[in-house]
This record gives C-alpha cells, structure tokens and sequence, in this order.
C-alpha cells in the first residue's frame, strides 16, 4: 500500500477473498428468499458459515474402495475456484497482474476441471447415487461446453478479444455496445447456462433429496467432514463466480473500482454484492415460479442455449453486430 493507494496485488488478493469469504453469505441470502418465495421461514442468512464450520470440526470418512482421488478431487476443486477469480474482473475496471493471463475460455476449462474432479471423487465411491450423479453432471456438462465455446467465439468477434477485463470496458464503453443483438443473444445464451449450473433450472436438481432429480446432490453423498466442506464452499463460490461473469462481463459491467483508493475498491464489493443478490433474486423467482420439468427436458433447454449462442455468431456475419 502506498499512501492511499491500494498496491495492485493487494486488491487482487482482495478479489479472491471477496469470492472465498461473501459466497457462503450470498447462497445463504438467496435461500432465505427462496424461503419467502415458498411461504417457509427457512434458515439464517448465516446458515452456510455455522454449516461450514461444523463439517470442518467433523471427522472425515473414506470409503473402503475409495482411492485417494476420494480425498483430492474437493481440494483440486476448491483450488479451482480460487484460481478463476483471479482472472476476472470482480472488482476493478482495470487489468490486475494476473487478470491477462487468462481468457474466458480458459476460466472456463478451470471450472470444467473442477467439476471433472468433483464427478472422478463421487464415481471412486462405487456407491449408486454418487455415480448417478456423477454420470448425469458429465452428461450435461458436454451439452454445456458447446454453449460456451459459441458464446465465446461470438463476445471475441464483437469486442475483438476474449479477455474478460477488454470484454467488459467493450460493454462499458456505450449503452449501445450492450443492447446490440449479437451481444443481447449472447448474454441471454449465457444467462441460461448459468441458470443450468446453478442449479435453477426447474427441474428437481437444486438441493433435491430425490433420487430421480439429484445431479450436484448425489456427487456429494459419500463425503463427509472437511472434504464435505469444501464441497459445499466450492459450490457457492462457483455460483458467485458465474454471477461475477454474468453481471461484471456481459450485463451490468458498471460500479467497478476505477482506481486503487481504499474507498472505490470498498465501494465495489458492496455494489458487486448487490448486484449478485439481485441475480439470485431473479434466478430463485425463475425457479419458484414454474412447476418441475421431467429430467429429459434439461437437454431441450440447453439446446435452446446453443441455438441462441449460434444465432448471436449469424447476426455477427449478417452485421447485426455492429
């Protein structure tokens, strides 16, 4: 720190922490108001922290035919999710020293990486429901990836790069960089593979106790104690992740910190916050306000997905892009 300047690696040091210490908070906040939304008083708002710190004091069982994949795959996963805010532009307008040496497609291979060791520790449990839910989480992924290399490729022909901090001064730049078809298709593709990830689609997926409908539930079944933990932390932070994109890259890239002062960066965790409850807020009602769908549907609507991604990569090349 140099006077009233925050140093560069501090405040990015501080966009890691902002994702680590809110995500738990942000998923408790977002529960209570899927609570209200169903007439329940449901839990505190800082039921994740008191959740977490209990997994953390538990013992942590291994199942006999679990090999130490059982025990890596949470911790590679929660480094994961430590590495990609690192490249994102969470709180500050301008490139931090490591916010170049990653695009969105290479945040993307992180996540994916994540889930892929979350998927290998479930199926080394040789238990049903792990490898259920593991199986179905691989299945849909590969529905998913198509989705984002589109919404990629289309955002990389709009704003000449695909590097998060450029995408988002693009966006910032006008209101009409942000209402132009090309890139209305490709945050709406967008917007629903964050709907899918997050478990928001209303299909009997989000912290579903059914064996019909669990996905990211199943995978954690057999875990237990600290690894349990990191799951669940893992989770949130991959949600607040997304959110991150969603609002800081394609929709909302507004109320970032401009300088290093201590009083913009602060300013700019409270307004990210902000911005990311509104998002839960919208994704619960989405979730809420429509009966479940049967399973095979989550197939139709990440087609839909692609499709919206193709089509915002054809208006380019019609020039409704510019």
């Amino acid at each position: 720190m140099t006077g009233t300047q925050l140093s560069q690696p501090v405040i990015q040091i501080g966009q890691d922490l902002t994702i680590l210490v809110f995500a738990p908070g942000v998923s408790g906040a977002i529960a209570q108001i899927e609570a209200r939304f169903q007439g329940r008083r449901g839990p505190r708002i800082l039921q994740p922290y008191y959740d977490l710190a209990k997994l953390f004091r538990k013992e942590t069982l291994v199942p006999e035919d679990a090999s130490w994949v059982f025990l890596a795959g949470p911790v590679v996963a929660f480094m994961c999710y430590l590495v990609v805010p690192l490249l994102i532009p969470v709180l500050t307008t301008y490139g931090l020293p490591l916010g170049y040496m990653g695009d969105i497609l290479g945040g993307g291979f992180i996540l994916a990486l994540a889930g892929f060791s979350v998927a290998i520790a479930a199926a080394e449990t040789n238990a049903p429901y792990a490898q259920l839910g593991s199986s179905r989480a691989m299945t849909f992924s590969a529905l998913i990836e198509p989705s984002i290399l589109f919404i990629t490729f289309s955002v990389a022909l709009i704003t000449t790069t695909d590097l998060p901090y450029a995408e988002a001064a693009a966006a910032r730049s006008s209101f009409a960089a942000v209402v132009r078809p090309a890139h209305l298709l490709a945050a709406l593709a967008f917007f629903l593979v964050v709907l899918n990830d997050t478990g928001r689609i209303p299909v009997e997926t989000h912290s579903s106790t059914l064996e019909f409908g669990m996905i990211d539930e199943a995978r954690t079944l057999e875990h237990s104690g600290a690894a349990l933990a990191l799951l669940k932390w893992g989770s949130n932070m991959k949600q607040l992740i997304l959110y991150v994109l969603l609002i800081n890259v394609f929709v909302a890239p507004w109320g970032l910190a401009g300088s290093r002062q201590p009083s913009a960066v602060g300013l700019a965790v409270v307004t990210f916050l902000g911005k990311a409850l509104l998002v839960g807020f919208v994704f619960t009602l989405i979730d809420n306000s429509f009966s479940k769908l049967r399973l095979f549907k989550i197939t139709e609507f990440m087609a839909a997905a692609f499709l919206l991604a193709v089509l915002a990569v054809l208006v380019l090349f019609l020039g409704g892009g510019a």
